[in-house]
Parts: structure tokens; sequence; C-alpha cells
């Protein structure tokens, strides 16, 4: 069957492999899919991550790195839920994340392991362990809730599904089992059906169950059934069965029947199995899937068979519900995402086609809604409704398909069926049969509204509106609002009946309403009509209507300005002014001639509202000007000034400060140019000065910045106001930093009498000018003179100030600004004072009144300069008195001590007080000797210096030098730059030194020479200390201090002091002399010393004298010299004597070096001597590994074995590395042999020749290296036997096989080699690299055997491994069957069309193709088979039916020149409607002259060149051809071109029917004309009854009485006034319904009853009266005329009495 007829259409939606998902991750395990929506898959390699795939755009996947066994996407939302098991237990840690909130949703560690698990809904989670079922809840904090306890049947199983119905009242499990013993290749399916609401279980046998809801007829609730499929084996049969089955059933109601049916499998599938069943509520269809890719489709209500098919070649393990489509989404093992949906064009015509099960296509038409069962519905309504089964035909065409029976011809059949008395109506059975179904549509919903509406039940209306039950439209909503307007509006809204919407809304004047609803819909009313109307009653309303019509989109339907117009027509200026307040919001220029209109019209009535309006500053393009005069007429001058723009408006309006609020104004001036503002506030003072100085100096404060500071000081100025400048000055003060302005401020606020103000500024301010303010005010002699004092005190003006106060009497300002304001500047007061010559009386009282607060040394300076100060000694000595330790008094008490000589030493020497500098610098020029006491006590080093170099007093110098001990003084007077230096060295030597008995001075002398590096002097001045049996001649520092100095300065002395001095540091001495190059001196003091190492040392080191060493050697006999010797020895290369030198030594601590040092002269007997000394001495494995070695280089091989059986620290291993490196085999045998190192004892005996003792020693050792070690000796040494033994122990390791292969490779040993690899196979350990190596060997030299061993273990081979072997091999066949096994089918296709004598096998190759992702490789294949297998090519292209482009295809044979071999093909895919096929066809049926199937094709495919074809076959020889061409044309709209045609060929009946379905009169009026030519009065009359609809009656008469053929027009007229009977009984009909309107209302009153069920009181009574004798059936009132009959199907015009109509015959 072809694809496109098939009732189930399978359609690939996406590959995994496409979208990057490795092929190994495609499984049960890996990948999951619990809805329609989403895809995950988990992957482990090369990264633990998690794929998730929205299949709305599955070509984006999303990829985290996630860890975790498995992996869930939630059913409807990006939701995730992850299970991993936590490390070393058997407890599942169970996750949920939102993915889009980045957030963890909850958490749970469950106590065992989860086998399986899945979403059973958007918020719940299944949960399987080994044990029992739970569900878990996403929602809050609650945990897994148990559900039931597995049962037995299911221990031991693989738990592939679970499923919960839709109340979650009934759950199922479902697992797999291993077959039988006797079929163990059939898998054994277990289920377990749980009931909740009972605790009960039930275990049956099933591979596969399902869910699903089914309405039984008479059964209101639905039931609940479960379908499952089994098959299972029993004696020998199989057998697979289908069942569905309710589950609680409910008591006392119908119940659905229990159904089974077989499923059949073919032959070849006996072993497969159902996987998975999905149900489609929508269809009402049952889906099976088993593993190997079969689907049967059955029906849920009867389990009948619907379809069955393979739908994959590869097994599917994982299907899920595609329930918005009723299909079903299924993934295979090749990563294939399917879906199943059902071919809702076809698989009804199946069904009743092909299944022959009419029944079925008829109940699942209606239940799908499907097309394809319209001819039996409507066959079986009839039949209903001719059996008198009103209600089962009511019930079917309320269910029929896309219902096709819900006509106006149903309404009027059971209109037609005359009421029994005491029974429902028919009619009323029918639309109650409606309303229980859903809702009704437009003309079913009009009749049934006319009845209820004439009954008066306006409440049905109402509850059936809300319910949705009736289709509204216009017509309904006129005929509801007879009788409600509110219900009629919402009828109208539903129907967008807009103008009838609009009416209403102004009807119940919801003019809001209208702009509302009217923008919705888009519709355009009048609206100024409705403005118009509005204003009548309601002005507010008419102005939030305007209002709401500025905002819509596009701008406001009506212009502003009518809108204003139309207010003030009716003198309506507020609302005028708030519509345009409103509209004129955004402020644009456009808007300017309205903004000055609202401005006008409340200037002139509501100047206030104007005011503001104009104070809100929302316009800006109205008339300025003038608004300007209106707003000055009005007395709005503030506002008029804001407009004017000359300035004589400005001025002539703004001497009206009267009436404008001085801040207004204010504010108005900012608004002015510098020049226009300047000019105004000078003629506002020159108007008024005293009257406006305020406003003036309150904008020349607040614009000062803008008008010039300067500025408007000369506008006060020239008005002399110095009470303006000195208001505007001071709130500009505290910002300016300009001295002038400070300054004119002082002097303002002087002249004004503001001595407080003036007082402040000059003590605060600090941007005046002093000199100018200081003499300011002393010309204006305030009476108060503290401003001043404040002047003159912060700018030093004291002097001044003090000659201004004493010259002006104002001595009481002197004492207050000494006392008070700055005691510390008294003494200038006092020096001036002096100047002039002020009485000492008033001055020394002065000075006493303040006492300590007066500064000291000020004032002793100032005193000093004029010669006074002698009058400060009362002053001074009161202070001592009062305890003063300051040290300035002191230096002045002093000073007036020395200066009248009263007893200066006493005080210098005892007065702690006073500063030593001062003093002495005091004392130089009168007494230097007093400076030298005053700087000794002062310890004033420099000053000291200076005074005793200047006045020669070097003596007192050098005893003030030693005492000070200052290392700095020292260096200071002994610097070389210092002229003096002779003379004070010998104060030091002669006087100073040898009077002082401290050895801290001493100590500190010495130092100091030694760091002025002057060590002749030194030498001379510690013989004089040392050598002169002074009191330090025994001291221990000073005879070393000689001697050193003796070795820096002059080394002749050295050995001189050495022999007379004993209490000197004779090793550190000897160091020194040492690095001084003084060995002889050096070995001297050593040797008096005893230091005979040391002296040693001297001798080897220094002297290079190993003779003279040897000889003290012998001399002293110590241990230390003969070791420091033997390391001399060692060093110059005599290795036996400093052997011998070590062993007199008896030292053991250098063996490293005598060790390195005898292998380095090979004087290994030596060393052996040496050695064992050293193993009396230490363990040291070094020592006992060298004497070893030893012992193996002199041969020693007894000696070996006797040592290492002796306790010994040897480090054996390394011996033996080391002796096998130097290829010592027998002694490293015997060391590997004592060890137990069997790889190196093997390698040894390797290297010896010895094979078997070495395979021995590697099976001990069982080291992968030493058995290639080994195994490659003997291939080198051609021992097989002994090498394959090795060998079998190298391959199991995988990273060694390839080692082994390309030893025996690279020396030909291929037949050995290919024998080791087969031996291999048998191991216990064998791995697939052995597998890939043999595989690889018989490629390369075994090729016979290679398929055998490719078939045998192709699950053990490493498939790309082999494949790279057998291309390079050119082993054709085996690759194909390699590439199939490895999934690689593109490159199989590949090898096998171009290898085809080796590779190609037709069964093989189609089974490849279509498994292929290249689609090039379909056509590929296509050229393939039409060069070497042409009677092959349409079964190859019948599989590639659904991959390939048939156009495409076409091309390439119709360019081979071979089209007509593919005609099966082409037939077979014509279905797809593909141009190219379909013109490639009609060509060959063309030349076949084959006309059926030609119209055929035309018919069901019409995607082709059809006017092309027309004009080829019109001249066609056939006539059947030419009468396709007339077809083609017909139903090209060709009408003329047809008609020819058919004329052309007598096929008058074509024409008549031609000119009919064009409906063009003339061309019907032009073939009774050529008829009447003719002389055809048959086909004329024919014609008429054929083209009916389009020909003019008055045409058709008049062309048959002028050609005397009334006869044959007379049917034709017969019908034409019947036809127009009927019309006028249809309005006859109307006004016969009108009036019984009428008389229904009349009957209101009496028909309202109370409404029990809205579908059941349409009783009887209300109905019309059965029809009366003789009048007709249908419609309320009735109709004069029997309806008319129905149409004739297939002609333009109802069918007549069988009378005057002669019959139709070939034309």
């Amino acid at each position: 069957m072809a694809a496109a007829n098939a009732p189930i259409s399978m359609k690939e939606t996406l590959t995994l492999p496409s979208i990057g998902i490795n092929p190994q991750f495609i499984s049960f395990t890996h990948v999951t899919m619990e809805s329609d929506k989403y895809i995950c898959v988990r992957e482990t390699a090369p990264q633990n991550s998690v794929v998730i795939i929205d299949m709305s755009m599955p070509m984006q996947p999303l990829r985290r790195p996630i860890t975790a066994d498995s992996a869930l996407m939630n059913p409807n939302t990006r939701i995730l839920a992850l299970k991993a098991q936590l490390p070393g237990t058997t407890q599942d840690h169970l996750q949920i994340f939102n993915i889009e909130m980045k957030a963890k949703v909850k958490s749970y560690q469950m106590p065992e392991q989860v086998v399986f698990w899945k979403w059973i809904s958007p918020q719940k989670l299944a949960l399987v362990t080994q044990t029992a079922a739970y569900h878990w809840s996403i929602e809050g904090e609650s945990e897994p809730v148990k559900m039931f306890e597995r049962t037995a049947n299911l221990s031991n199983n693989q738990i592939i599904n679970y499923k919960c119905d839709s109340n979650e009242k009934w759950l199922v499990l479902i697992g797999i089992a291993p077959g039988s013993s006797e079929r163990p290749q059939l898998v054994k399916g277990n289920m377990q059906l749980f009931s909740v609401d009972q605790q009960r279980s039930q275990a049956l046998e099933a591979h596969a169950a399902s869910f699903a809801t089914f309405k039984v007829p008479g059964n209101e609730n639905p039931s609940t059934l479960i379908s499952f499929a089994t098959k299972t084996f029993n004696a020998g049969q199989i057998t697979s069965k289908l069942h569905v089955i309710e589950l609680g059933a409910q008591p006392g109601k119908p119940s659905f029947t229990k159904k089974q049916a077989d499923l059949f499998f073919p032959p070849d599938f006996a072993d497969d199995f159902p996987v998975s069943m999905q149900i489609s509520q929508r269809y009402g269809l049952i889906y099976v899937i088993t593993k190997q890719g079969l689907l049967f489709v059955y029906d849920l209500e009867t389990a009948t068979a619907v379809y069955r098919n393979r739908i994959s070649p590869d097994p599917i393990f994982l299907t899920t519900e595609a329930s918005s489509i009723g299909g079903f989404y299924a993934i295979n093992r090749r990563g294939q995402v399917l879906l199943a949906t059902v071919n809702e064009a076809t698989i009804i015509p199946f069904i009743s086609g092909q299944l022959n099960n009419l029944e079925l296509a008829v109940n699942l038409a209606k239940r799908g809604n499907l097309p394809g069962a319209e001819n039996l519905v409507v066959q079986r309504f009839q039949e209903l409704f001719s059996q008198t089964k009103y209600k089962e035909a009511a019930e079917l065409a309320a269910e029929s398909p896309q219902g096709i029976l819900r006509t106006p011809d149903t309404v009027a059949k059971f209109q037609s069926v005359p009421v029994q008395a005491g029974q429902t109506p028919p009619l009323l059975q029918y639309f109650g049969t409606l309303l229980t179904r859903g809702k009704l549509n437009a003309f079913e919903s009009l009749e049934l509204s006319r009845l209820v509406v004439n009954q008066n039940k306006k409440n049905l209306l109402e509850n059936w509106l809300a319910e949705d039950k009736l289709d509204c439209s216009e017509e309904l909503g006129d005929l509801v609002k007879t009788v409600d307007n509110d219900l009629a509006l919402k009828i109208y809204i539903k129907a967008r009946a807009t103008p009838k919407v609009v009416a209403a809304f102004a009807e119940r004047r919801e003019f809001d309403k209208i702009l509302i609803y009217s923008k919705q819909v888009g519709y355009t009313p009048d609206y100024l009509f409705l403005l118009q109307t509005i204003l009548r009653t309601d002005p507010q309303g008419a102005v939030n209507f305007a209002l709401m019509m500025s905002q819509m989109e596009g701008g406001c339907p009506v212009d502003y300005n009518t809108i204003t117009d139309l207010f003030l027509q009716r003198n309506l200026i507020r609302e005028a002014t708030a519509f345009l307040l409103d509209v004129l919001k955004p402020n644009l220029p456009e808007h300017g001639y309205l903004q000055t209109k609202v401005l006008e019209i409340n200037l002139v009535t509501f100047p206030n509202v104007a005011d503001a309006i104009l104070a809100n500053g929302m316009f800006s393009h109205y008339d300025r000007p003038r608004i300007g005069q209106l707003c000055e007429k009005a007395g709005l001058y503030i506002r008029a000034l804001q407009h004017y723009t000359e300035l004589p408006d400005i001025k002539r309006v703004i001497v009206n400060t009267h009436a404008i609020e001085p801040q207004a104004l204010v504010e108005f001036f900012g608004t002015l140019s510098r020049e226009w503002a300047l000019e105004c506030m000078k003629d506002l003072l020159m108007v008024n000065l005293r009257a406006n100085l305020q406003i003036i100096v309150q904008t020349a404060k607040e614009y000062c910045d803008q008008l010039g500071v300067d500025a408007c000081i000369k506008l006060f100025e020239q008005f002399k106001s110095y009470e303006g400048l000195y208001f505007f000055l001071g709130s500009y003060l505290s910002s300016s930093e300009d001295p002038d302005i400070h300054f004119k401020y002082i002097e303002a606020a002087a002249k004004t009498g503001q001595i407080k103000e003036v007082e402040r500024v000059t003590r605060e301010s600090n941007f005046y000018d002093a000199e100018k303010t200081k003499n300011f005010l002393m010309e204006a002699k305030l009476p108060d003179a503290r401003p001043l004092i404040n002047v003159c005190d912060r700018f030093g003006f004291v002097p001044d100030l003090t000659h201004y106060l004493y010259t002006n009497n104002m001595l009481r300002y002197i004492e207050g600004y000494v006392q008070k304001v700055n005691p510390g500047n008294a003494p200038l007061v006092v020096g001036q004072l002096l100047d002039d010559e002020c009485p000492e009386d008033f001055i020394k009282g002065l000075i006493l009144s303040v006492r300590s607060l007066l500064p000291v040394e000020p004032l002793v300076d100032e005193c000093e300069k004029r010669n006074r100060l002698r009058l400060l000694t009362q002053f001074l000595e009161h202070l001592v008195s009062e305890g003063s330790q300051d040290v300035h008094v002191h230096n002045a008490l002093g000073k007036i001590i020395i200066e009248s000589n009263n007893n200066p030493e006493h005080f210098l020497t005892t007065n702690p007080y006073y500063d030593s500098r001062v003093v002495g610098k005091y004392c130089e020029k009168r007494d230097p000797t007093l400076a030298v006491v005053a700087y000794r006590r002062g310890q004033c080093d420099d000053e000291l210096v200076n005074v005793t170099n200047k006045n020669s007093l070097f003596k007192l110098q050098a005893r003030y030098v030693v005492e000070r001990m200052d290392a700095d003084l020292w260096e200071k007077v002994l610097n070389p730059d210092n002229e003096y230096r002779r003379q004070l060295i010998d104060q030091v030597v002669s006087t100073a030194l040898p009077e002082s008995k401290s050895p801290e001075q001493v100590s500190a002398a010495v130092k100091a020479f030694m760091t002025a590096d002057l060590p002749h002097e030194l030498i001379e001045l510690l013989e004089k200390i040392v050598l002169q049996n002074s009191a330090f001649s025994g001291n221990f520092n000073l005879q070393n201090l000689l001697i050193l100095t003796a070795i820096k300065a002059d080394p002749s002395r050295v050995m001189d002091y050495i022999n007379r001095l004993d209490n000197f540091d004779g090793p550190a001495v000897g160091e020194v002399a040492v690095e001084a190059q003084l060995y002889e001196e050096a070995f001297a003091i050593f040797k008096k010393f005893n230091l005979n190492v040391q002296a040693v040392n001297v001798l080897l080191d220094n002297l290079n004298s190993i003779d003279r060493a040897v000889e003290f050697a012998f001399r002293v006999e110590e241990d230390a010299v003969w070791s420091q010797v033997a390391k001399a020895q060692l060093r110059v290369g005599d290795v036996s004597e400093a052997i011998e030198s070590f062993i007199r030594a008896d030292d053991a601590t250098q063996f490293l070096d005598v060790i390195k040092a005898a292998e380095d002269a090979n004087v290994y007997q030596d060393l052996v001597r040496y050695l064992l000394m050293v193993r009396q001495k230490t363990k040291e494995p070094k020592v006992d590994s060298e004497l070893i070695y030893a012992y193996a280089k002199i041969g020693g091989l007894g000696e070996i074995e006797e040592f290492i059986l002796m306790p010994n620290v040897a480090n054996l291993q390394n011996v033996g590395d080391r002796l096998y490196d130097e290829a010592l085999y027998e002694a490293a045998k015997i060391i590997f042999a004592f060890i137990s190192n069997w790889a190196k004892l093997a390698i040894t005996l390797v290297k010896l020749q010895q094979f078997q003792g070495a395979v021995d020693a590697a099976r001990k050792a069982n080291s992968s290296k030493t058995w290639k070690e080994v195994c490659f000796a003997c291939v080198d040494a051609e021992e097989f036997r002994l090498a394959q033994i090795c060998g079998l122990n190298i391959i199991i390791q995988v990273d060694d096989l390839e080692e082994v292969s390309e030893y025996y490779q690279n020396r030909g040993c291929f037949s050995e080699l290919i024998s080791l690899m087969e031996s291999g196979l048998g191991l216990e350990r064998a791995h697939m690299g052995i597998f890939t190596e043999l595989g690889v060997l018989y490629a390369r030299y075994r090729p016979e055997k290679l398929m055998e061993h490719i078939k045998l273990f192709s699950t053990r081979l490493n498939i790309p491994k082999l494949i790279r072997a057998c291309d390079e091999q050119q082993h054709w066949k085996e690759l194909t069957y390699l590439y199939v096994q490895y999934d690689e089918f593109d490159n199989a296709a590949t090898t096998i069309m171009n290898h085809s004598p080796e590779a190609w096998d037709h069964m093989q190759f189609k089974d490849i193709i279509v498994k292929v992702a290249n689609v090039e490789l379909y056509y590929k294949a296509v050229h393939f088979y039409l060069e070497e297998h042409p009677d092959l090519i349409n079964d190859v292209l019948n599989v590639l039916a659904l991959r390939v482009d048939h156009a495409r295809v076409v091309d390439i044979m119709r360019k081979a020149g071979h089209l007509r071999l593919v005609k099966p093909y082409m037939v077979a895919v014509q279905s797809n409607n593909v141009a190219a096929v379909n013109e490639a066809l009609n060509e060959m049926y063309v030349e076949e002259e084959d006309y059926d199937r030609l119209r055929e094709s035309i018919d069901l495919h019409d995607n082709f060149d059809q006017i092309g074809l027309a004009q080829k076959i019109e001249k066609h020889e056939l006539l059947e051809m030419r009468r396709v061409a007339a077809y083609i044309y017909k139903k090209a709209g060709r009408w003329k071109q047809s008609i020819a045609l058919s004329k052309k060929d007598n096929h008058y009946r074509d024409a008549m029917e031609t000119c009919s379905q064009s409906g063009d009169r003339e061309l019907a009026e032009e073939l009774l004309v050529y008829f009447i030519e003719q002389g055809k009065k048959e086909c004329f009359a024919a014609c008429l009854f054929v083209c009916y609809d389009v020909i003019r009656p008055d045409v058709a008469v008049e062309l048959a009485w002028i050609n005397n053929m009334i006869d044959f027009a007379f049917p034709y007229l017969l019908q034409f006034i019947r036809e127009y009977t009927g019309k006028v009984d249809e309005l006859m009909k109307g006004k016969i319904e009108a009036m019984n309107e009428v008389k229904a209302k009349e009957k209101e009153e009496k028909d309202v009853v109370a409404q029990q069920n809205m579908y059941a009181q349409l009783l009887p009574l209300a109905l019309p009266a059965p029809p009366m004798p003789g009048m007709g059936v249908g419609g309320m009132g009735g109709s004069f005329a029997p309806p008319p009959p129905p149409p004739m199907s297939g002609m333009g015009m109802p069918p007549m009495a069988p009378y005057g109509m002669p019959p139709m015959g070939s034309y």
C-alpha cells in the first residue's frame, strides 16, 4: 500500500545523531521522553552531561554538564528530575530543578534504589524500587508516598513502564523477564494491576498496557478501561492477544463489554513482542508497538483490527503519546524520532473499503469528526428517518462527522414530521440532542431561539448563551431584541454585528463603550453625530466622549476646532475649556490657534482660569502679543509682562507695582536682558525710591550674577542709597571674595550707623583691603574703636593701632586690647609705647597686669633692641618667684646677671633652665671661658669646638672630647679637613688619655682613631698604653688590637708582638693573619696555642707543603691531623697514600669520596681494605653495596656469595642493576637469584642465553614487561615455542598486544603470530583487541578465514580498526558487512556501489540503502541500478519511495532515456501529486493511448502543466484523447476551447456540462443557437435542462418560439413557473409567520411555566398545530405548495415530472 493512502502516516521528525547525540547513548537507559514536548538524553562521554531537546525547536538542544544516573523532563514545563546513586550505598538521591528559574525545587534521599521512575502527571513522579511503588509530589515539602508492594511475578523483572488512569485510582506496573527454557528468545511480560480504592493487586501476564476513558451509551459517567497486550508460549504454541476490560464497573449502570482480539505476528516476527501501548482518546484507537517496529492499530470500542505495518526497521525502545494530534512518538535504536498520526483523509475510506466494516467506519468518523463516511451517514440517517426512529436519527445527525447532517434540510425534515399527541416533537428531540452534544450552528440557533421566543422562555436563551451553546448571528440578535435588549446586545457583540452594537450602545447612552468597542472591532461610526446627540442632554458626558475620541489610535476622528465650536455654540465655556486643556497637553505647534482660543475666551470671561492656565505653563505656541494685551486689560499685569516683548510695553506695565505681587515681579526681572532689567529698575527707583527700594534690592540680590554686582552698586550709588547698598551687599557678602565689595559694605554699614555690623565684618571677613579699611576707620573716628582693633589686630597694624589709641587718649582700649583681645601682641604694644615715650610706670603696670599671659621672648627682644632690658628685672624675678621654668625667662635673667657681672659662673653651673646655646652665644664676646662652661653644660659640641678652636683652648677641647665619648664628635674633630686635628691629637695623647682612668674613655678614643683610619697614630697610642706598664698593659682587647693593627699597618712588627705578648686571642688572630697572607706568622700562632689541625691546614692549604704536613703529622700523631693529610692526598690524586692515611687516622667519614676516587683510579684491592675498615665503623648501605661491586670487579664471586649470606645492609637491587648494566651478568645472576627478583633474573638469563630458565623466571615474575623482553629474545633466537608461552601472557594486556604483533611481523613471523593469536582466543581474559588483531592478520595474510572470523566474533571486534584493515587490503565484501554492523550505512552503500562485482547483494543493498543518512546516495543508487541491474530498479525505488525526491528521480531516468523502466515506481508514488511524476506518466499514457488511465491521472493528480498537455493531445488522432483535452480545458477554466473541441467532435453532452459548470450565460446561449443552427432539437431541450441555472428564460422562450421549438422548451418553462411559484409561497409564509408572532405575544402570560430542565421544558403545547388538510407541512404557518423534492445530483436544475422529456442519447 502506498504510504499516502495508508490510514496511519509516519513521519521522521528528528534524528538524534543529527543534533550531536552519540549513537552509543541512544538506548532505553539513556533516553527519556515523558511527553510530546521534550526529549532528554543522558551522556557519559566525553563528559557527563544532559541534553534537553525541545520538540518545538529540536535543532537547538540545551546541553548542561550534569552527572546523573537518570534524567526526566516534566511533561509540560521546563522542570528536570535527576536521580543519582550515592557512592558506596544502595540509596538514590533525587533532585528536581526548574531550568528557567535556575533553582532547585525539591530533593529527597530514597532509602533504597529506584529501578524505574516516570512522570505520571505534571505535578507527580512515580518511583519504583525492588519492592514497592511510590508517588512523589513536587509541590510542598511532602515525601514519597508508598502506593503498593510489588507482586511476586515481577521479581527479577526489568521494569519498562508504569501508568495510571486520569483519576489516579488505577495503577499498572509492567516488567519483562527472560523467556522460558523451551523458547528463551521470546521475552516474557508481567503486569501488576492495582486498585487504589480497594488496595488490592492482580498479577497478569502482559507486555504492554494503557488506560482510557470511554462513555458507554446510557451511562452519563465515563468508564475507565484498561487495554493490555500479551504474547505467551504454552505447550509449544504462541498466543498473542489484545484485551480491553472495564475497571470498577458502576453498579446499576450500563457497563462496557469485555473485548479481546488476536495480534497477528508475521512468521519473521515470531519472537517479537509488544513493548508499548498508546491509546488515542481523540479517535478511540489503540496503538500497539513491538520491539522490532511493528504497529498494530485496533478500535478501542470493539477491539477490531484496523491496521498493521512495520514502521521502523530498527528496534523501538521508547514511545510516548502525542495527545494533541491523536498519535504517538517512537524512538528507535538509530535515533530516529518517528511521529505516527491518523491519516484523516484515508482512514475512513480504508476501513469502509478495504476492511469493508461500514459500522466501524461510521462510528470512527463520528467519534473523530473524520471525512470519508458522508454517504454512509446520510444513508443511515435516511433509513432511521424512514423507520420513524427520530431519536436515533437525531443522535446520528448530532454526531455526524464534520456536521454533514446539521443543515437546514435536516431541520426542515424534523419540522415536517407530524407531532403525535403526548410525545415530544422530533424537532425538539433533535435540538435537545444537539444541546447535549455541544454547540448549535447559526441556523440551528436561530430556529431553536424562534421557538423559545415564541414561548417567552427568555431564561433558556440566557442559560444557553452563558454555556456557549448557541452560535450568535445578527438575525438571532434581531429576534431576541423583541424581548430583551440587553440579551440582544450580547448576541450582537458575539456575532460582530457592529452597526447593531453601536446603535444599541447609543440607545443605552453608553457612549464610552462605543469607542472601546469600535476600536476593538475596527469600526468607524459617525462620531460628530454622536457628539451632538450627547451635547443636548449631557454636556459633561460630551466632554468625556470628546476626550475619549481624542485618545483614539490614529488621531481624533473629528477636528478639535469643530468640537470646540460645538461647545461654544451652546455657550459651554467651561466644558470647552476642559476639553481643550486635556487635548492640548502635548503642546504641539499645530495647536497654536486652539491655545490662543482657549486663553482668549477665558481672559474675557474667567480671567482667574486663564491665569491658572498660564501659571501651569502648558502652552507655548499661542499668539503671545495678543494674549499680553488681553492680560493687561484684565488686570493681570504680571502675565502681561511675561507676554510683552517690547521695552516700552514693559515699562508701561511694570510701574503698577501696587497690583503686582513683589515676588512675581522679582521673578519677571529674571526673564529680562541685563540692559532692560537695569532700565526698568532705574525707572522704578525714579518713580518711587522709598516704595520700590525693597523690590529693587530683592531683584539685585536674586540676579546679581546676571546683572553684575558692579552695575547694581553703581545703580544704588547713582541714587546715593547707602541703605539699598547696605541691604544688597549684605546678601552678597558671604559669597564674594572681592575686597572692594567688602570695603563698600563696611563703608555703607558705617554710614548707616550699623556699628555692630562693621565690628562683625571686620572681625570675620578675610577679603577686605586691610590698609584701606584701617585708614577709613581712622578717618571716620568712630566712637567705638573695636572695628579698628579688629582690623589692626588681624592684619598686623598693632603699632599703628597703639599709636592711634595713645595719641587719641584711648588708653582704656590699649589696656583692653592687651588684657582681653590679644595678650600675645603685648610686646609690640610695649615697643610702640616705648617709641612714643610713654611713661615707664604705665608700661610696667601694663606688663604686670598681663603677667604670665605675656610672651617673654618677644618682650625681651623688644626691650633688648631698645636697650631697656633692665626694665623687665622686676617682671622676670616675679615670674621666677612664682616658679616659672620658662627657658626664655631664665635666658633673660641670665643675660641681665652676665651683663651686671653678678657671679655669672654660679648661675651658669647651677641654673638648670636656661638655654646653653643662647646664653653661651651671649657670653662668647664677653668671656669665652664662660661660653665653654655654658656649652659644656648643654653638650653643645659644635659651639664648644668652634669657640675653643677660635680661642686656641685645645686642652679644654681634648678633655671635653675624651670625656664626651661621642663617636660623631670624635669623627668631626679627627676629620682630615679639621686644621686643628694635629693640635687636638697631641693634647689627647699627652694630656687627656694619660689623665683618664676610665676604660670606656680609652676604648672610645681607640675606636675613634680606628674609625678615622689613623693606624700609625693608633700604634703610637697603643704602644704607650700597652707596652709602657700602664694600667692597661695586660688588657686582652688592647693586645689583640695592637697585633691586628700591626697586621694591617706594619706587618714587620707582627712576629715581634707574637713573641712578646701572651694575652691575646690566638685562634682569631691566627685566622686574621691567614687572611692577611702572613702564613708563617699564622703557623707560629697556631703552634704557640697548640692548634695542630689549624696549623697543618696552613701547611696544606696555604703553604701547599704535603711533605711538611706529613712530617708534622708524624710528630704530633693526632688522628685529626692524619685525616686532614689524607684528604689533601686524596685531592691531589694520591689515592693509595690517601687510603693508607685514612686507615692511620681511623677515619671513615669520607668513604663516598674515597669510593669515587678508587673507582676512578681502578684500585679496587685497596678499596676493599678501606671498606672493610669502614664497615667496622658504620653500617651504610653504600659501603656494603660498593664492597660487593669491588668483589665483582676483582672476580671474587665466592666472596660475594659469602658476603651476601652474612648480615649486611647492602642495597642488593641497585647492586644487581649496576652489575647488569656493566655486563657482569654472572655476579648479577647471583644477586637477582638471592633477592628473588625474577624479572631481572629473567633478562639476565636471556643475556646468558639460558632461555628456559628465563621463561621460568618470567613466569615467577609475571610482569608484562618481563614477558615481552623474554618473548622478543626467544623470537630473535627462533625459540617460537617458548615465545608463544610468553606471548600468551602478553596479548591479554590490551596495551601490549599491538607491540607484540608488530615485533612478529617486522621479523616475518606471520604464521607464528597467527598461531599465537588463535591460541589467545581461548583465554579467559581474551579481549576485543585479540579478536580484532587476528581479524587484521587474516585480512593481511589469511583472507580466506576473514569472513568466517567476522561473522563469528562480530560483537567482539573493534570494527573501525578492522574496517581500515579491510579497506587497505581491498576485502570489499567483508568491508560492507563491517559497515553494516557498525551502522555506517552510507559507507556500506558506497562500498557496494563502488565494488559491486564482489560486494553487491540485492537484498542486503535494499536493507542498507533505506538507512543511509546522505540523501545523495539514494540518487547514486538509482544510477547504479540503472547501469548494472536495471531489472531490479523498481524494487529499489519502491523501498526508497518515502525518501527520494521523485522529481529528481524522474529527471535522472529521463536524461538516461529509460523513463518507461520505472513506470511501476511512478504509478506507486503518483499519490504524492508531484508535477514531474504526473507529467511523465501522462506522457506515457498519451504514447500508449491509454485514455482511461490518462483521465484517471488527471482527475486524481492535478499538479502538472494542464494547458501544455491539452494542446499536445487536442489534435490527437484518437477521439477519446481529444475528449480528454476538452476535459483538461474545462478543468483549467478555458470554457470556450473545451466547448469548441467538444462541438468539433460532436460530444454535445460534454459541451453542455462544460457550459453548466462555467456559469457563463453567453456561452450557454451561444450553444443553444449552435444547436438550433445544426437542427439538434433534442440537444436544444437537453441544453435547457443541463444549463437551467445560467440560461435566461426570455432568451430560451424567444429562441424556441422563433425556431418553432416550443414543445422542446416546454419542460423548461414548466420548471421555471414552478420555481417562481415557490418563491411567492415563501413570501406569503413570512407574512403569516409575522401574524403568528403577534398572536404569540398575546399568549405570553399563559405559556410561562417553571423551568426545571432547560432542555425538557419545550412541551408539545408550545408547538404549532398539526397541518390542516390541504396545507403544506413545512414551516411554522405552513405553505400552500408541497415542498420541492431534493435536487438531482450532478445537474444544474431541479428534477421535473417524467413527461415531455425525451431520453438522453449518446451524442
